[in-house]
């Protein structure tokens, strides 16, 4: 296809980071005379401006490119629009999608006046997080294991205005095909909830979701598995081996954009939107979650199931202020459509070692201390994960260092509870907009040390509330014709 492949990425784990003058060295080294500019939004979404490499030089890496900042949601007002976009060289890699060899390079946001840190950049965000939990000496490396979920559909069609609202999928994995006119059907469809770890014929997609672990390795991330999911319509996973705050941030937002590209010249259609198929299983990403210091895992202990104090403490951290990182996990209206009570979908705001029902589950799959680690299974993929594990971050060191009591583990079946005992476990917000309540009325945890900043607080609540909220309220559902048309 005219690509070159990256044989040795140049910032892949355990290399010394790339200097600028390396970075055109290496651009030289595959032939790239562009270089792709990316940089992420608030709301989780790539960004992204193409230049000839020879328009660059090392001073690029110092003073940046401006850009319009009033264009990008969520960011600038018109009369303050200018940013600089800083590239950092040791995000460079070869984007593996464009037809003539190009490298990539991730930005950090500045204000244009004093090169400070724009308080609005994810990156920034995650940074931020990452030396407030350095300087309170609790530990010095957060690691994150995110298990992203997603869908693959032969197409998708929606349409909203405002006479006319509807959306129809189609999948040649979807349970509802089985009867469908194909040139042969050979009824190898997952059923509805039946797709977890079916070899092919029935898992369609082992061959794409292989192409797509292949790009990722390409660009320096480290895969531990793939497989097909639960849910019908070709629901996946693919497993990214755990990394340190702000590079999985840089890896989630390329997992993404590989997906979809990988997908997109197949043919398919990828999201990560969590439900978009009624009475079948959402898309999570259970989230893995340890500190550490000095190389030393701080999780691993003589309390329950090995866990340490500060461990358990972490989780009481994180339930306690879980709705208000839930508005930053699961960032959408159509998350609460996964976090349904009474289904599998982890609402109920307790721990525990093998409930899957639970918030949190402290995986039990192997004993080494390096392996002691909690997996909050709220968050889904829509999530901006600079964000989402920033917020877990902070919560988890307001537990730690308030040493809160995260009570007893649910270690019961909760289908086999009485109602009475089922309302004594807190749930998660039933709605985004209790979620941002909840945020609104609890995010000092939040703030401290400038992480997340008010004025970040005040513009996510804000835009959710009127770009989100407020539009879904006011339009009829589809559904809603059913019911009443003929009242």
């Amino acid at each position: 296809m005219g690509r070159i492949h990256n044989s040795s990425v140049p910032n892949s784990s355990g290399s010394e980071p790339l200097t600028p003058a390396a970075f055109f060295e290496y651009a030289r080294k595959v032939e790239a005379e562009m270089v792709d500019l990316k940089f992420c939004d608030l709301l989780g979404t790539w960004q992204h401006c193409t230049f000839p490499v020879d328009e660059w030089d090392e001073s690029t890496f110092v003073d940046g490119v401006g850009f319009d900042g009033s264009s990008i949601r969520m960011w600038q007002d018109i009369h303050v629009s200018d940013l600089i976009a800083v590239p950092d060289p040791s995000t460079t890699v070869l984007d593996p999608f464009f037809v003539e060899p190009t490298v990539s390079v991730i930005a950090d946001i500045k204000n244009p006046a004093d090169h400070t840190p724009y308080g609005r950049d994810p990156r920034h965000i995650a940074r931020r997080a990452e030396e407030v939990m350095r300087e309170s000496g609790i530990a010095d490396t957060c690691l994150i294991g995110p298990e992203p979920e997603f869908f693959i559909f032969d197409q998708v069609r929606f349409e909203q205005t405002q006479h006319r609202g509807m959306y129809e999928i189609d999948s040649v994995e979807g349970a509802w095909n089985t009867a469908r006119f194909e040139e042969p059907n050979l009824g190898y469809k997952p059923s509805y909830k039946g797709g977890y770890f079916p070899v092919s014929p029935t898992d369609t997609y082992h061959d794409l979701r292989t192409e797509m672990v292949l790009e990722m390795k390409r660009v320096g991330i480290e895969i531990e598995a793939h497989h097909h999911e639960v849910a019908t319509g070709g629901q996946s996973e693919i497993d990214m081996r755990r990394d340190s705050m702000l590079p999985m941030g840089d890896k989630f937002m390329w997992f993404k954009y590989i997906i979809k590209n990988v997908a997109k010249r197949a043919g398919k259609s990828a999201t990560f939107m969590p439900k978009p198929i009624y009475e079948d299983n959402g898309s999570g990403m259970h989230t893995h979650f340890s500190l550490w210091a000095a190389g030393k895992p701080l999780f691993a202990g003589d309390g329950y199931v090995g866990m340490s104090d500060m461990a358990l403490h972490a989780i009481g951290g994180i339930l306690k202020h879980a709705a208000s990182v839930i508005a930053f996990t699961n960032p959408t209206t159509n998350s609460f459509r996964r976090l349904t009570p009474g289904f599998e979908a982890p609402v109920n705001l307790a721990y525990s070692s093998a409930n899957r029902s639970a918030s949190i589950r402290i995986p039990m799959y192997h004993s080494s201390p390096a392996a002691k680690r909690i997996e909050f299974r709220c968050p889904d993929p829509t999530c901006n994960g600079y964000l989402g594990w920033s917020a877990m971050l902070m919560a988890a060191l307001d537990g730690i260092e308030n040493k809160i009591d995260p009570g007893k583990p649910l270690d019961r079946n909760i289908y086999e509870m009485s109602a009475a005992d089922l309302e004594s476990i807190p749930s998660t917000p039933p709605k985004l907009a209790d979620a941002l309540d909840a945020l609104q009325a609890d995010h000092a945890f939040l703030t401290r040390g400038d992480v997340f900043t008010g004025d970040v607080i005040d513009a996510w609540i804000k835009y959710k509330r009127e770009s989100e909220i407020t539009p879904l309220r006011l339009r009829p559902h589809p559904y809603e014709f059913f019911l009443y048309y003929d009242s």
